[in-house]
């Protein structure tokens, strides 16, 4: 069994452009949140960066106000519009420990169904510091939350400059 957090959304823009905003502009929307951080060095600026060369993957970072850069984890799936999908691991994890990301873009109506699919915590033991000794129903349910208010920021951020 995986432990894992799904959350959904609508936002009143085309696929296209739920993705481009989750993907080009997650620097703008993404809210930390100190339960969660990356890397001790606390919240950086998250940014998806494309393959340099042809059959490499792109990768999600974290870029700190020092310069350096944190690898979150590698792009699996980029298929604009459709489905990102994509690594996710802490600077705490070890090479066992791998949780993955999967977003959905989903045309309903006028509207996109945003869908994260957070899941692999089962990885990551519950004593871990990344779960904060809570137990794993309460873990998943504050990431859940996290999630939730991730993908509203995301929507006031697809929102912007459209046309109500």
């Amino acid at each position: 069994m995986s432990s894992r957090v799904q959350v959904s959304l609508r936002v009143a823009v085309s696929p296209l452009r739920a993705f481009d905003v989750f993907t080009r502009e997650i620097g703008t929307w993404w809210r930390p949140n100190g339960l969660f951080q990356f890397t001790p060095q606390g919240a950086g600026v998250l940014s998806f960066e494309l393959p340099l060369a042809p059959g490499e993957p792109g990768r999600l970072i974290e870029t700190q106000p020092d310069g350096s850069v944190f690898e979150i984890g590698r792009v699996t799936a980029w298929e604009p519009g459709r489905l990102l999908a994509f690594g996710w691991a802490q600077a705490s994890f070890t090479d066992a420990q791998h949780t993955h990301v999967e977003v959905r873009f989903e045309a309903i109506g006028d509207e996109t169904r945003v869908t994260v699919e957070h899941r692999g915590w089962d990885t990551v033991p519950k004593d871990h510091v990344a779960r904060h000794h809570f137990p794993d129903r309460v873990f998943l349910l504050r990431h859940g939350e996290w999630w939730q208010a991730l993908l509203a920021s995301m929507r006031a951020a697809a929102l912007q400059g459209c046309a109500p």
